[in-house]
């Protein structure tokens, strides 16, 4: 199978640019993203669907990858619960090689075709959660061995990858193949296919968020308030859903400890 994302870049001799002519072609490059995405909105939103069918009534969401993959699945995971306020373990991601590979390379991680599915195993994983495999190339098979035997015990998958027709896309339950083309720098696909895996996860857990509950109107009305900046944004929110002064809302702010309970608090009281 032919790679897209290890094609030969549209672009030589990339020592011989200006710093101007670097930066400005990789922006023309990033342009292409949000456009292939655009074309993968159909199985996103139908892999969306599938999976709050099952996180409503509360299943897990995992994430599985290796390498830049594997550390955006984190990223997206451990951003959850101080946006939303869920609890750790809702959301999970898993990289091969364990936490340790977040920061640095684990050698040969990524070719272990039976790791992936012991590593799922420490969380219990069972047919009520979603697995996400995350694979710029379509063909990790740390990736490839989880999502198999995910599907074998009835576990909902999806594979986010940047290859067409690729390993993943034909195991995965919800392919979803954002296919953005050579990279910058040939093969470097911690650029657009990194870009293009980010989008999407965003896309994937904030629409779940949102559909299980946790913001309203346009409110993140269950975030952690783990620092003064959130706070602030917290006061702000109940001072403009409220319409009150701003030390009204940061007192009943810090008596209920999120958003939401302080608003239908004061609502409760003012009825």
């Amino acid at each position: 199978m032919k790679k897209v994302t290890e094609s030969s870049s549209n672009y030589n001799s990339l020592e011989n640019m200006s710093t101007l002519e670097l930066i400005d072609n990789m922006n023309n490059e990033d342009k292409s993203v949000p456009l292939a995405i655009e074309k993968e909105l159909p199985a996103i939103e139908r892999f969306i669907d599938a999976c709050f069918e099952r996180m409503k009534n509360g299943g897990r969401l995992f994430y599985i990858g290796a390498g830049t993959s594997g550390r955006l699945g984190i990223v997206d995971a451990s951003e959850c619960p101080p946006t939303f306020g869920v609890a750790h373990g809702v959301v999970v991601g898993i990289i091969a090689g364990g936490d340790i590979a977040i920061r640095k390379a684990v050698e040969f991680a990524e070719d272990d075709l039976e790791q992936g599915w012991k590593d799922l195993q420490e969380y219990s994983i069972n047919s009520n959660d979603t697995l996400v495999g995350i694979a710029a190339s379509g063909s990790t098979p740390y990736v490839l061995g989880a999502i198999a035997k995910a599907k074998e015990n009835n576990i909902l998958t999806a594979g986010i990858s940047c290859n067409p027709e690729s390993p993943l896309s034909k195991e995965s339950d919800f392919p979803i193949t954002p296919v953005v083309g050579p990279e910058f720098v040939t093969g470097s696909t911690r650029m657009k296919s990194g870009t293009a895996q980010k989008l999407v996860l965003n896309m994937i857990s904030t629409s779940l968020m949102i559909k299980l509950g946790h913001v309203k109107g346009n409110k993140m009305v269950d975030m952690q308030l783990s620092n003064n900046k959130l706070i602030d944004r917290g006061t702000k929110m109940i001072q403009e859903s409220l319409s009150i002064s701003y030390e009204e809302a940061e007192k009943l702010l810090k008596l209920k400890g999120s958003v939401r309970e302080a608003v239908d608090y004061y609502n409760e009281l003012n009825r």
